[in-house]
């Protein structure tokens, strides 16, 4: 608690700090290439009175992810709260980059916890963050995955919490850091509504996104919490629907506490936490953050899965007829819009396209 506690005052702290929010506007835009543009995804969408498609281009950002956005603004207040260890958790790697990629601007130490399942998955980006000048820690507990390199660093910054700082990389985890990691990533819907309106007039009938954690998709969706526009989550619904098969913690998990907070999880009927499974590797999180499980019980976001076969093959099509590689956990947000062209007719929608596909090539070629 005391470690929360002292993050949270430096937080809302920075929150008011006028020069703290221009540096950060300032790196975001020189370092990460802020604004992302809105990208009209035509020949996927089909003839206009199909749909009109539109994507906001995360995968543009440096290190090639919505990841990025957090990752500056943590090590920001890092610094600002005096902290000169940087540790993190990764699964698809993206975090981990954008991490070892913030820490390498200002000179900082990192250490990035990552599940041995998930190093093998994910070896291009391993050797990034290396490169970068972070010490990868392989986690070998559980399913080695995105779960048990959360609980390895969790582990660490309490035995070092004077020195260091984690950056967690999503919407998840104990206050303030699902609101803490939301608000850096609201960025991304607030670029969108001003870049829509410019584009199209007015606001977009849909938002799409994926969730695996949801922080991308939370990034999307909070700036327009309150205007009439229709959202949609899509969960990895893996191989199936049997426990150890999928990664849809809204929509086939129940409530209960992990990782220090309330919300939507897998588990069994004891409590334990059930090993979730997915193609993309940042999708097979065994829970969800709790502002999404509020926005599912007051029906303001709905939320459904796509399965792994799904989502390989709206990655093939997509990259086919846009000339853009998505990565697999975006493909599950590709691929719901595809499963579901008749019903969208006609609708404005804004996807969230994550991070680009380069990391999953080889997930990509073994599925060939």
């Amino acid at each position: 608690m005391p470690a929360v506690a002292e993050l949270e005052e430096g937080f809302f702290s920075a929150m008011a700090d006028e020069e703290f929010n221009r540096r950060l506007a300032k790196i975001m835009k020189e370092f990460s290439g802020r604004p992302t543009p809105l990208t009209t995804a035509s020949r996927f969408a089909g003839s206009g009175k199909d749909m009109v498609l539109e994507l906001k281009r995360e995968d543009l950002n440096h290190t090639g992810a919505h990841k990025i956005n957090n990752t500056l603004g943590q090590v920001l207040l890092a610094m600002k709260m005096g902290k000169t260890r940087i540790i993190a958790e990764t699964g698809a790697g993206q975090h981990g980059v954008a991490t070892a990629t913030a820490t390498a601007l200002f000179g900082l130490s990192c250490v990035v916890y990552m599940g041995v399942e998930d190093i093998h998955r994910q070896a291009l980006n391993v050797e990034r963050m290396k490169l970068l000048g972070a010490e990868v820690i392989p986690v070998h507990h559980g399913a080695g995955t995105l779960k048990d390199a959360v609980n390895e660093a969790l582990r660490d910054w309490v035995r070092n919490v004077g020195d260091t700082f984690y950056v967690l990389g999503s919407c998840v985890g104990p206050h303030p850091y699902p609101t803490m990691v939301r608000h850096f990533q609201s960025v991304i819907g607030r670029e969108a509504k001003e870049q829509f309106r410019e584009k199209h007039g007015g606001l977009p009938d849909l938002l799409v996104a994926c969730v695996g954690g949801g922080s991308n998709a939370a990034g999307l969706f909070y700036p327009y919490l309150g205007e009439k526009v229709e959202m949609v989550g899509v969960e990895a619904g893996g191989r199936g629907r049997n426990p150890g098969e999928h990664g849809a913690s809204l929509i086939l998990g129940t409530p209960g506490i992990f990782h220090g907070s309330h919300s939507y999880l897998l588990q069994d009927g004891d409590g334990q936490v059930v090993t979730a499974h997915s193609v993309s590797a940042g999708l097979d999180y065994p829970g969800v953050g709790p502002e999404h499980s509020f926005w599912k019980d007051t029906a303001r976001v709905s939320y459904h899965d796509v399965s792994d076969e799904e989502a390989l093959e709206a990655t093939l099509k997509f990259t086919r007829e846009e000339g853009i590689l998505p990565a697999l956990e975006t493909a599950h947000a590709v691929a719901w819009v595809d499963l579901n062209r008749e019903r969208l007719k006609g609708r404005k929608i804004i996807l969230c396209f994550s991070g680009r596909g380069d990391k999953d090539m080889e997930t990509l070629l073994k599925a060939k």
